[in-house]
């Protein structure tokens, strides 16, 4: 299909005068029409683009698009949304990215990697979900996962039952080669081979006697008696490496208005994809068979036989409240329902799970419920039209010292509920005056109480971070980097914990040389070290970051002033969404090199340096050592002229 695409192109250029190997300015000049841009289609099934009425099409236009050596065209719709994007990545005037988009984000895009005309890879992104699939025979059939999360491989496990497609559900197996990449243990491998073998007639038969399954079935959710994957060490002798698992886990399904239960199985990770180590099976009947450990999670020692069953009984009751909580889901407040609507929908669902908590028979199902209870609590007052959640916290939470003095969910539920009363205070406290700094004071004596409390927590991490940034931003750095300290030496291996490490690092920056490159929004390398004789301005920023764009001008203006002098500006951008980007700069004549950080404030600059807002900008000299780590536009002017003289 996509050398059809490419010879439609090629076709409409040399009707333009052009060749195939025409110059970048005739291939921007001779876009293609809205209808023709507009017939193009994914390759792969199940993808959620926006489509437009052939009607329309005469409102939507083409225009050409150019990054460096990159060019292409974007699509608008009728209402300016952009629709589609086909890219030349490679600057032979070829386009070899076809980009699909749902309500402004890019959802799927087709790649020709080897540049041949064939397309060789599938990505689904944003809120389509994380699949990237790879074909490497460009027959138009994926051939392999690249990425694809538990619940995305759960979700293709019921679609290939329910569509009688053996090869898709093969994909989301854990074939032999993948076993041994990962190092299992022969008579482990031996195991999930045996439940894996013969899938398409395996599939079909336990398909053929299901009441559930049937080719209108459709998958609602994702479950797991676990609330997390486990690690299963190296060191247990079950493979060679690290293994991440999921043990029993379910799909929720939906067939004629019926919810069904499917057990999946055990889910192991492979690089980055999860796949499953058994063939799905359809539950019939009012009682589901859980293993005490599946393949990969039964236990080494004889603590417990193989083969060891427990009974969890799904009952009518049960199921009808699944089924409630389902419905209720579906049918959620948007951000914009009143604050009547919203506590209604809050107050059915903890009525719901209060009594899926009842009804449970084992303590990992009733964690299981407590636990979303307790998160849809913090996040309906996060809203701030749910204040009584505060309320329920609080209770669950002294339920719980009473109950089970030494749950793990004691500090969950406490570090959730002191979250919901600071949202609170936050939402009714005035802009300036003493009772905001009362508050402010209360929050950090909150924090402090609980990492005191609970200092190996779960959550400690993230109130630790909390604790330096408040006092980094009142100007109590001595404070901040005594808690950043804590931080990084208690949880180290934590997200918090290493962006702690580099809020340590940005702060003792001064006087020290600065190690900056990575990749420009052209493409292109950036190297700080290539600027050595300059003094430099790095500033990290972003397009929806209000502060950046009013210091611009005034940047603009000390640019203008001393770069012939010397001077030049480096920006780190934190823009997840890129198509945002170009326009920017053509807008507010940020010219500058970029480096690109395409994972915003998860990027790996940002998290070495500990970037906690943005414009954060770092003055360098021309011996490349860091004159101030914390620039203002007010200090530029006063650092300028004596660096450049």
């Amino acid at each position: 299909m996509r050398s059809l695409v490419s010879r439609n192109i090629c076709s409409f250029i040399s009707g333009m005068g052009c060749t195939l190997a025409c110059s970048t300015m005739a291939f921007a000049a001779d876009a293609p029409t809205a209808d023709l841009a507009l017939s193009f289609r994914p390759t792969q099934q199940d993808v959620p683009y926006e489509l437009v009425e052939k009607a329309d099409y005469a409102a939507c236009k083409v225009e050409v698009e150019r990054q460096g050596k990159n060019s292409g065209w974007v699509v608008f719709g009728p209402e300016g949304q952009v629709l589609r994007r086909f890219w030349d990545t490679n600057g032979d005037n070829v386009v070899d990215q076809w980009r699909y988009y749902d309500r402004g984000y890019e959802v799927y895009r087709d790649v020709d990697s080897n540049f041949n005309n064939k397309v060789d890879q599938s990505r689904w992104m944003n809120i389509a979900g994380t699949r990237w699939a790879v074909d490497t025979d460009e027959d138009g059939k994926m051939d392999h996962w690249k990425m694809i999360s538990a619940e995305e491989a759960s979700r293709e496990a019921i679609l290939a039952m329910a569509k009688n497609d053996p090869n898709r559900l093969t994909l989301v197996l854990l074939s032999s080669d993948e076993m041994k990449k990962l190092g299992i243990a022969d008579d482990l491998s031996q195991k999930i081979q045996t439940e894996t073998k013969n899938t398409a007639e395996t599939m079909r038969a336990r398909v053929s006697q299901s009441k559930i399954i049937n080719n209108t079935t459709e998958w609602l959710r994702f479950d797991s008696s676990m609330l997390m994957p486990y690690v299963i060490p190296a060191d247990e002798g079950k493979a060679n490496q690290d293994l991440v698992v999921y043990e029993n886990v379910m799909a929720i399904v939906e067939t004629a208005g019926e919810t069904g239960f499917v057990q999946m199985g055990e889910l192991v990770q492979v690089g980055q994809a999860w796949k499953l180590t058994q063939i799905p099976a359809p539950i019939e009947g009012a009682e589901l068979q859980m293993t005490e450990g599946g393949i990969l999670m039964q236990p080494s020692m004889s603590a417990a036989a193989p083969g060891m069953t427990a009974q969890s009984e799904i009952t009518p009751e049960m199921r009808q409240l699944l089924t409630t909580l389902q419905e209720l889901d579906g049918n959620a407040p948007t951000p914009q329902s009143s604050a009547a609507e919203l506590a209604r929908y809050n107050s059915q669902r903890v009525d719901v799970l209060r009594k899926l908590l009842a009804a449970s028979s084992t303590e990992e199902e009733r964690k299981q419920w407590l636990t979303q209870m307790i998160d849809g609590l913090a996040a309906a007052v996060q809203t701030g039209k749910y204040a009584e959640g505060v309320r329920q916290l609080a209770t669950i939470e002294t339920d719980l010292r009473k109950q089970r003095p030494n749950s793990e969910l004691i500090p969950y539920t406490a570090y959730r509920r002191l979250l919901a009363e600071y949202t609170i205070k936050l939402q009714s406290a005035p802009a300036e005056n003493e009772e905001r700094e009362e508050m402010q004071n209360w929050w950090l004596a909150q924090l402090k109480g609980f990492v005191t409390s609970y200092p190996k927590s779960e959550d400690a991490a993230d109130a630790l971070l909390q604790l330096a940034i408040t006092e980094e931003f009142s100007g109590k750095t001595e404070e901040a980097q005594k808690w950043y300290t804590s931080l990084a030496t208690d949880h180290a291996a934590t997200d918090a914990g290493k962006r702690a490490q580099g809020a340590l690092r940005r702060l003792s920056l001064e006087g020290k040389s600065l190690a900056l490159k990575g990749t420009g929004l052209d493409g292109k390398p950036v190297d700080l070290g290539a600027y050595r004789g300059k003094a430099v301005l790095v500033i990290f920023w972003a397009t929806w970051c209000q502060p950046c764009t009013e210091d611009l001008p005034q940047i603009k203006a000390l640019y203008d002033k001393y770069r012939a002098k010397g001077f030049e500006i480096v920006g780190v951008n934190l823009d997840t969404q890129k198509e945002a980007i170009a326009p920017y700069i053509n807008q507010h004549g940020n010219r500058w090199a970029h480096i690109a950080e395409p994972e915003g404030l998860e990027g790996q600059l940002a998290v070495d340096y500990g970037i906690i807002s943005v414009p954060t900008m770092f003055l360098v000299n021309q011996q490349g050592q860091v004159v101030s780590n914390a620039t203002s536009v007010d200090d530029l002017k006063e650092q300028l002229p004596v660096l450049l003289p």
